[in-house]
């Protein structure tokens, strides 16, 4: 190992025991430890798609896009040879909107989450954290872990572990569109969380300013930012996401996320690192909230992102904002992270 690495994990393992680092998970997170050569399919359940191939499978269902022989106008083939070429999840979750309307969009997406996927290192790490802070007699035992995405299985790995959390997620719909939700997984009498999610009452974060049920010095905070698919069951409007283009767009001009987050979470992010884990930086709603949520920070402190081969230009881009990327497989940073800690 590289001096700069070791320098790294012990930067990385001092500030999480100090209880300085905020996790995000990206969809990479879900794909840590998936062998290269293993395709997701619709039916399996050893691993979640990746976003591209949730793209591709929406596509398939829905036709899309539509064969340019059908688009009379010749400049518009060419886009639609680009659209064939670049299935997008949000360009293709939108055209499924747009067609059929959010009812068969979100029933194929649940179809999709409603299942038990097996959690990966990333997810059993994080579950794990906790105890093992509370073993070495840290102060700071509890982690905010912010994720973009929709399945349950870092819910369900704190169930595993015996691990009480709460669950802050936005809702994209209905009349409580444009607000977080707060569920609270304490133990209940069995000593395990109380499960499933529909069985816990839910809390509207309607004026965040004035609501202080969260405690990090109790319970790790896993916040969903862009929703999150509500399970066990087969009633896929209670599910919130936040996936096509006009989601995205309504998402971040009418949202600024500092002012919809209670103020424990709110301080949490000004004041830590931010460790990167299964993310693409290069997405443009990512920048939008990181940009929005930087501006508000008074000092500055230091993030990483662990990508393996980061592009140069995205490496260019984040130097701007402190951010530094780790060239190593998730995998490998997860397990050499976990022995550290």
């Amino acid at each position: 190992m590289s001096d700069d690495l070791d320098l790294h994990y012990k930067t990385v393992t001092k500030a999480i025991t100090d209880g300085r680092v905020v996790f995000f998970l990206g969809a990479g997170a879900n794909l840590c430890g998936r062998p290269q050569d293993e395709n997701w399919q619709r039916g399996q359940h050893n691993y979640l798609p990746s976003g591209i191939e949730l793209a591709e499978y929406l596509a398939d269902e829905f036709s899309y896009p539509p064969s340019k022989e059908l688009v009379d106008c010749p400049a518009l083939q060419k886009k639609v040879e680009v659209l064939i070429k670049s299935k997008d999840l949000a360009r293709v979750s939108q055209f499924v909107d747009v067609m059929n309307g959010d009812g068969p969009l979100y029933d194929k997406l649940h179809d999709i989450f409603n299942h038990d996927y097996p959690p990966t290192d990333v997810h059993k790490f994080l579950a794990k954290l906790p105890a093992a802070l509370r073993e070495k007699g840290c102060d700071f035992c509890h982690q905010l872990i912010v994720t973009t995405n929709y399945d349950d299985v870092l819910e369900r790995a704190f169930y595993d572990e015996n691990e009480s959390f709460d669950l802050v997620y936005y809702e994209a719909k209905g009349q409580q569109r444009g607000k977080f939700i707060h569920r609270k997984y304490v133990m209940s009498s069995k000593d395990k969380p109380v499960w499933p999610l529909h069985d816990v009452e839910a809390y509207l974060i309607e004026k965040p300013k004035e609501y202080f049920e969260l405690a990090l010095d109790q319970r790790t905070v896993i916040l969903k930012i862009h929703g999150t698919v509500n399970r066990p069951t087969v009633n896929f409007d209670q599910d919130s996401y936040v996936v096509t283009e006009d989601h995205f767009i309504d998402y971040l001009t009418h949202t600024e996320i500092n002012d919809l987050l209670p103020k424990t979470l709110a301080v949490k992010l000004y004041r830590s690192h931010f460790l990167f884990l299964g993310y693409a930086l290069r997405d443009w709603n990512l920048r939008v909230i990181l940009y929005r949520l930087w501006q508000q920070r008074e000092l500055s402190f230091k993030s990483w992102a662990i990508q393996l081969e980061p592009d140069a230009i995205d490496q260019e881009f984040w130097k701007r904002y402190d951010v530094e990327f780790k060239n190593i497989r998730l995998e490998n940073y997860i397990a050499t992270l976990n022995t550290r800690i």
